[in-house]
This record gives C-alpha cells, sequence and structure tokens, in this order.
C-alpha cells in the first residue's frame, strides 16, 4: 500500500517560557466594535469584533500593523531579548536528520546542517554511496518559506511524488520527480489539502479540492473532496475522477494502495476521527468500491494485504486497539481474524517491513515495540535505550534493513539501524547538541484531577535544582484528537532549564496515551475534563513546591491554544504568564472556517442547542469577563494559518484587550508569510526568542547570559 511509514524529517518546536520586570503601561490600538448579534436558541450572543474575520480586508491588514507595532515596541525594551535570541540559535545550530528510507536502488534521506530554514532532501546509492542532494528547498523561494514533502513512490521505484507548499499553508501542489536524474516533470496538481500520492500503474490516486474563489483560499470552508488519478504527464484537467459524495459535501477521503497494486483501500470521515474503510480490487477494471467496515464510531486504516486478505488496524470493539485479517469477500466482523489481540497497554501504531508486523504501545505515554510474524506470531521485543518515544521500523516486503529513530527530553533523535533477521539495533546517526543531558532529571509523577482521575505529568529540571516554590515553571499541554503527547527533545527547552525553569507537560484526557476511552473521556460533552486536568496539574506544581502561581506560565498551539485560553480565563489567579498558540478561541464559529467543520466530531457544533451550551460554557472569547485581572498574555498567529485561522485569534485579543483590568500586558504577535507553526527555522527562532523574552519578563526571570 502507499508507503505512509515513510519517515520524512520532523522538526519539534515548543512554543518557550520565563522572564522579569515590570513595564510601563500599555495604550492598545482601539480597536472598532459593530453591532454584531447572534441569536442561538434563544440565547443572544454579541460579536463585535466580526469583522476582524476577514483577514484579507484593507481595515484588517492596518488593525494588524498597529497591533505588531504595540508588541514589538514591547519586545525591544526587553534588555536579554538578543541574548535570548543569540542562545537560541546557538542551540539550534546542529545537524538533523531524518531515518533514511529505501526506494529500489537508492536511500533518500532529510538533512538540516543547523540553520537552513528547510531540511534537504538527499539521496544516494545503497547505504555506503554518496549523498547527492535531490531537491534543496531553500533554493526555491527567497525568504525559505518552501516547504518540499515526499508523497509516494511509482512501484517501479523510477519516480517519486512530492508535494509543494508555500508560506505554511495547508494547501499543497503534487510534482512528479525522476530519481535518476533529480529532475521534475511537467505535472502539476494544485489544491491539494492532506493527501498523499498513491501510485497505480504509470499514476497516482490523490484527493483534491475545487479551486477557492479569489481572495478566499486561506479562509474559504472546505467542502467536496475528491478522489483522482492522474495519469503520469497528464495535464490536471484530465485527471479521472474516482471517487466523491456529492450528498455529502463534510467529508474527507484518502486512498492508499498496496503494494502488490492488488488494492485500492479508500478511507472516509467525516472528521478528525471515525473512520469508515472501503476496498477495491485493481486488478478487476469495472469493479467499485466495497466496504470493509462500515459506520463512523471506530477508525479503522487498512495496513498492507497478506494474499487476497486485508490486515487492518482498528478499535472496532477494542478500544486500546488490535489488528485483524480481514477477507473482503467476507467483511462481516464475526469473520474477523485476530492478529494482534488488545492488551491493557495502547496499540499506537502498526507498520509492515521485510515481510514482517511491526506494533508499537504506549506504556504511560512511552513506546515500547515488538516484531510480529504477518499472522501475529510473536518474533521479539526491540530493546529501547531508555524510556521515550520511538518511531519508524516500516519498509518494503524484500526490506533486510530497517531503521527507526528514538528520542527523549534528553535525549537528542538519535537513529538506529535495525536488521530484521538477527533483531540487532546500532546507532546509525546520533545527534550532536551543545548541552550535556547529565546535568537534567526527568520525572514522571501521577496526579489526581478534579474528578480524582489519574494523570500522568513529565517534569523536568536541572539537577539539585531547590523545590522551594520560587522556580519559574513552563507547563504545556494538548489534550484532544487522540493525539499522545510522548518524550521528545526540543533545543528551544534547553534554554528553559539552564536558566533554572521547570517544564512540565501532563497527558490530558482527550489525548491517546491511554486508547480511545482516555479520548472520548475529553471530547465532545467531556472537554472540560481536559481543562480540570490541566488546571489540577497547575495546583499539583504550586502544591509540590516546584513553582508558584505568580511563577507560572502555560503555554499551547492549536488545540492546545484553546486549552490555555480556558485554563486563563476559567482560572486566571492561578497562572502569572499565557501564551496560546494559533488557538481555537472561538468556539461557536470554528467550523464555519476552511476545515474547522472536520472538527465538530471533537467539539460538537453550536449548530446543535447541546452542544451550543457546552461550547458557550468554556470557548475563550466569550468567557472573557469585564474587570478581571488576567495573565500576562502573549497570543500568536500567523497569516497564512488557514487551520486555525487568525481571527480567533485576532478577536480573543481585542476582547482581552477591552475587558481586562491589571498591569499584566496582554499583546499579540502576528508573523506574516507563516502559516500552523513556523514556516522555516529562521520565522521559528525568531517567535521562540520573543516568546520566552517575553515569559521571562513577566515570571521574574533573568537568564543568566546578560
Amino acid at each position: 500500500m502507499d508507503k505512509k511509514w515513510i519517515a520524512l524529517v520532523v522538526l519539534f518546536f515548543l512554543i518557550g517560557l520565563p522572564a522579569c520586570k515590570k513595564a510601563a503601561k500599555i495604550t492598545y490600538p482601539v480597536t472598532k466594535k459593530v453591532n454584531q448579534v447572534d441569536d442561538y436558541f434563544g440565547m443572544k450572543v454579541a460579536d463585535p469584533y466580526r469583522w476582524l474575520e476577514d483577514d484579507r480586508s484593507e481595515e484588517t491588514g492596518k488593525w494588524v500593523q498597529a497591533q505588531n507595532a504595540v508588541t514589538f515596541d514591547y519586545l525591544k525594551k526587553i534588555p536579554f531579548r538578543e541574548k535570548i535570541q543569540k542562545r537560541m540559535t546557538d542551540i539550534f545550530n546542529y545537524p538533523r536528520y531524518s531515518s533514511p528510507f529505501r526506494v529500489g536502488e537508492y536511500y533518500i534521506f532529510f538533512k538540516n546542517e543547523g540553520l537552513q530554514n528547510q531540511a534537504v532532501i538527499y539521496i544516494q546509492k545503497g547505504l555506503e554511496g554518496q549523498p547527492e542532494v535531490l531537491i534543496d528547498p531553500n533554493q526555491l523561494s527567497p525568504d525559505g518559506t518552501v516547504r518540499i514533502g515526499l508523497s509516494g513512490f511509482s512501484g517501479d521505484k523510477k519516480f517519486g511524488a512530492i508535494s509543494r507548499s508555500e508560506a505554511g499553508s495547508d494547501w499543497s501542489e503534487i510534482r512528479v520527480l525522476e530519481l535518476a536524474t533529480k529532475k521534475e516533470g511537467t505535472d502539476r496538481i494544485q489544491w491539494v489539502k492532506f493527501s498523499g500520492a498513491a501510485w497505480f500503474g504509470n499514476g497516482f490516486f490523490y484527493s483534491g479540492y475545487d479551486k477557492p474563489a479569489p481572495g478566499k483560499e486561506l479562509t474559504a470552508k472546505n467542502e467536496f473532496q475528491k478522489v483522482f488519478y492522474h495519469k503520469l504527464g497528464d495535464p490536471q484537467e484530465n485527471d479521472a475522477l474516482v471517487y466523491e459524495d456529492k450528498q455529502h459535501p463534510l467529508l474527507y477521503f484518502g486512498l492508499g494502495v498496496s503494494e502488490d497494486e492488488k488494492y485500492a483501500f479508500l478511507s472516509v470521515s467525516a472528521g478528525t476521527s471515525g473512520t469508515e474503510l472501503y476496498y477495491k480490487d485493481l486488478t478487476k477494471k469495472s469493479v467499485t468500491f466495497e466496504p470493509l467496515i462500515k459506520g463512523f464510531d471506530f477508525d479503522s486504516a487498512a495496513i498492507d494485504n497478506v494474499g487476497d486478505k486485508c490486515l487492518v488496524y482498528t478499535n472496532v470493539d477494542a478500544p486500546n486497539y488490535r489488528v485483524v485479517l480481514i477477507d473482503p469477500k467476507k467483511p462481516a466482523k464475526e469473520n474477523w481474524q485476530p492478529v494482534i489481540p488488545e492488551k491493557p497497554e495502547v496499540l499506537s501504531g502498526a507498520n509492515t517491513g521485510g515481510g514482517q508486523l511491526f506494533v508499537s504501545y504506549l506504556k504511560d505515554a512511552n513506546t515500547k515495540i515488538y516484531q510480529h510474524a504477518l499472522d501475529g506470531k510473536f518474533v521479539r521485543e526491540i530493546e529501547l535505550p531508555a524510556l521515550g518515544t520511538a518511531g519508524g521500523l516500516g519498509g518494503w516486503k524484500d526490506d533486510k534493513i530497517l531503521f527507526y529513530a528514538f528520542t527523549s527530553f534528553t535525549f537528542p533523535p538519535t537513529i538506529y539501524k535495525y536488521d530484521i533477521a538477527s533483531g540487532k539495533s546500532e546507532v546509525f546517526r546520533k545527534s550532536e547538541v551543545k548541552f550535556n543531558p547529565e546535568d537534567y532529571e526527568v520525572r514522571q509523577v501521577f496526579y489526581e484531577s478534579k474528578d480524582k482521575t489519574k494523570v500522568p505529568m513529565f517534569i523536568v529540571f536541572k539537577k539539585g535544582l531547590e523545590l522551594n516554590g520560587k522556580n519559574p515553571c513552563y507547563l504545556t499541554g494538548y489534550g484532544g484528537f487522540n493525539i499522545s503527547i510522548q518524550p521528545a527533545f526540543s533545543p528551544a527547552n534547553i534554554v528553559l532549564l539552564e536558566n533554572g525553569c521547570v517544564f512540565a507537560e501532563p497527558n490530558l484526557r482527550g489525548g491517546g496515551e491511554y486508547g480511545e476511552t482516555w479520548h472520548k473521556a475529553g471530547m465532545l460533552l467531556n472537554k472540560q475534563n481536559v481543562f480540570d486536568d490541566f488546571i489540577a496539574a497547575a495546583e499539583y506544581l504550586i502544591k509540590e513546591k516546584y513553582t508558584s502561581a505568580d511563577r507560572l506560565a502555560i503555554a499551547g498551539g492549536s488545540n492546545g491554544g484553546l486549552l490555555v485560553g480556558a485554563a486563563m480565563t476559567e482560572h486566571p489567579e492561578l497562572f502569572k504568564v499565557a501564551v496560546p498558540a494559533v488557538g481555537v478561541m472561538d468556539m461557536l464559529r470554528y467550523h464555519k472556517f476552511t476545515v474547522g467543520w472536520g472538527w465538530a466530531v471533537e467539539y460538537g457544533s453550536s449548530d446543535d442547542e447541546k452542544n451550543f451550551k457546552n461550547l458557550f460554557s468554556y470557548s475563550p472569547l466569550h468567557n472573557i469577563k469585564d474587570g478581571v485581572a488576567y495573565p500576562a498574555t502573549f497570543v500568536t498567529t500567523a497569516d497564512h494559518d488557514d487551520r486555525v485561522v487568525p481571527a480567533h485569534s485576532f478577536k480573543f485579543i481585542a476582547t482581552l484587550q477591552e475587558k481586562h483590568k491589571g498591569d499584566n500586558p496582554v499583546l499579540i504577535r502576528i508573523e506574516t508569510r507563516s502559516g500552523h507553526g513556523s514556516s522555516n527555522i529562521t520565522k521559528a527562532i525568531d517567535e521562540l526568542t520573543d516568546t520566552y523574552a517575553f515569559v521571562f519578563t513577566n515570571v521574574g526571570l533573568r537568564p543568566k547570559y546578560e
């Protein structure tokens, strides 16, 4: 099937922390208010800053300039800002690699020398060959904001599909590269979002949208995704429509092809969770897609085929997931053959490679990996170097060697070469970062949430730190979309730790650390559990004297930005600093922009009365109260964020500046030519620097670089 296991380079940029000294009173830009009131089931809800949803208007543009002027005027007065930037630049400046993966006679990998805006893609013949540049994205734009990803490779291993995106947008363009010559063909597939390229014969399948209206490319609701087949060398207008659903505009479609090109597997989802799975026998031209698993109550994914049967990863009747073998001719659940049964630990992933099945489990958010035969027979556990996070171990059926990467909070990403037959692992590439991991301590604790649920949390700090309640602390979290937050190295965190800051990261409900039960305990009408878990984490850190309320900063991005917004509006007295990044702040209108509709399965929609009341109860925008002293707040967003549109952050900060009382600054930083996450290394370092400078200043921490 389409090799989603291919390990691409991943840069982990966590948003930063700490700082000191009382600033002069800030004069915020005056934000115009309009008479906009909406009726939700008889409740009148004002939306006076609705006009900021038009983020391409001239008026909004002037407002952005005015807000940034105030923010950067504040930041430039922080005396240690430049020294933080110097240290941040220095700590990021080390070579970073992805795991290599084999494509025919070649191995391909990503490498960033340290401060390159984008990782460069290299190709070499065999593991001993001389690496040559396949694609250097840094040469494709003056500001280094063009990103290149690898989307899939042809069955004969001669061609690769690449995805090209710009300025941080989720929109991508698929092109085709001939590996031997390193030359691009004429293929240009536009208006693609959240899609790979699943090769079959002389072309590939992909999922795309109709072209948005001019000026609405970054805000318009994305509807009617379709699956197409593109023949190599053809213009896009000749692509064949393979699958669509005219009756249901709000569906995602993803298609993969088995390695032997016998089956196409179609995933259909109404949002970010809940998946139907279909298949098509590609050896029979007239056959349509037939169901393997129907209904959106569960999640399932095709791993590969074993002969005429399909190997499937699923949580049907198994909240912690399992692997089953399904005969397409008899797909009813009672006919499924168990391969990997459900266990007390969550089965977080399953890949094939070298004719073997590799399964990953989470044990209290730490990875464990096991090798099995394709029939499920146990072969061995793969011994990892420590508690932490590992991923990879996928490949073609004829692979003899696979690769995986391991990381933890004080363990920089290290790539291991794995011999499938012997089970031997050896270090292939090791990161050389300018810090000593022996200087730091990592703890995992379990604390009680409001309803007595036990929640795990990682705490990292410099050895010898006195737990006296006086330490600055950076608490971050996510808690949603079945995403598991695992230990991972971030060079940015070193800047926090070496300055005496405590780093804390709980595994909140809503994530996938303990399977679908844990996920459901933090979604829809249970979403308040996530905020309660986060608030309880803060209370634990204060009670155990890691920190105090006047030295505690909270930060999170996207759904984590919602988390920070909800926590700071529910308990403003508990935190000194709040950093909501690209957050979902307007819970009543999030579903009206781009792909926001896909989150309704997680949050619920304000179009439904019961869900409206729940959303309104915690929506950060709607819970800012007049006359309350809120934490020092540093909102960050970007002009090309077409996932969580900037309007969320715009309306939130305008309301906060209007109603907040007290001396704590409440500012917004709006990046240009960037999206849902920094679009290049330069912008990442700049944003981290400004975030850390703001937090350090407001929690009273003077960094040692002065």
